[in-house]
């Protein structure tokens, strides 16, 4: 499978490639390159001298826990995602040796869901909206905050601030978001937005007690304060 220049490549070590347990075949129906080994050793070699942008190590196919693998990939790949797959019941590895630990059984979606979690956006296949210091990456629902990192949005979450991005400088009001992001009419009881809101607040303010980009307008509702670098 060739690969043009906005296609992944993700190295992949499992015991058993051949099978129909692989997971080769999911990753390379989504899109990707995979470029697979059974061998620890040989893996490491190869991400030596050759650029990939995720690891996923099934180490549930293998006859070890994987541990002695991660650690080598770990410390010649410091900033590459690695996903480390254990058999049910496998006792989980020391901490900060892999992103994302998935225990089997799970399907085929969860690991996709968990790959495009980890990969960074693709400026070429993503959707993203620059707001001042903010960055919204649509497709991932996640947004990038400067100095604070990228936080990966719930569903309601990345709708919420989706109408504020839709609408900046304007006051929309809690009728309006709830009819619009919970689909109902019914604002008897908002608390479940205050909570969103603050939600919301603690992944793009630098102070969510002291909100000044997500600021409620009293008796009216709340609007996304457009900053001066917007």
């Amino acid at each position: 499978m060739l690969a043009d220049k906005n296609t992944r490549t993700i190295l992949l070590i499992e015991g058993q490639p051949e099978a129909d347990s692989s997971l080769a075949h999911q990753l390379l129906k989504a899109g990707f390159v995979v470029q697979s080994f059974v061998s620890g050793r040989e893996a490491v070699s190869w991400s030596q001298d050759h650029p990939l942008d995720l690891v996923v190590l099934d180490a549930s196919s293998m006859r070890s826990n994987g541990a002695r693998i991660c650690k080598r990939l770990r410390g010649i790949l410091p900033d590459t995602p690695i996903i480390h797959c254990r058999g049910e019941g496998d006792p989980e590895m020391p901490q900060g040796l892999a992103d994302i630990y998935l225990e089997q059984p799970f399907t085929g979606r969860k690991l996709l869901n968990r790959v495009r979690d980890l990969l960074p956006a693709d400026p070429a296949q993503e959707e993203i909206v620059f707001f001042g210091d903010l960055t919204y990456y649509r497709g991932k629902r996640s947004v990038e905050v400067a100095d604070r990192g990228e936080h990966q949005l719930t569903p309601k979450l990345a709708n919420l601030l989706e109408e504020f991005l839709l609408r900046p400088g304007q006051v929309i009001t809690r009728k309006e978001l709830m009819e619009n992001v919970w689909h109902t009419t019914y604002v008897g009881d908002t608390r479940t937005l205050d909570v969103h809101i603050r939600w919301v607040r603690e992944c793009i303010e630098h102070d969510p007690s002291n909100p000044e980009l997500l600021v409620t307008k009293r008796g009216e509702g709340f609007f996304l304060a457009i900053p001066e670098n917007a």
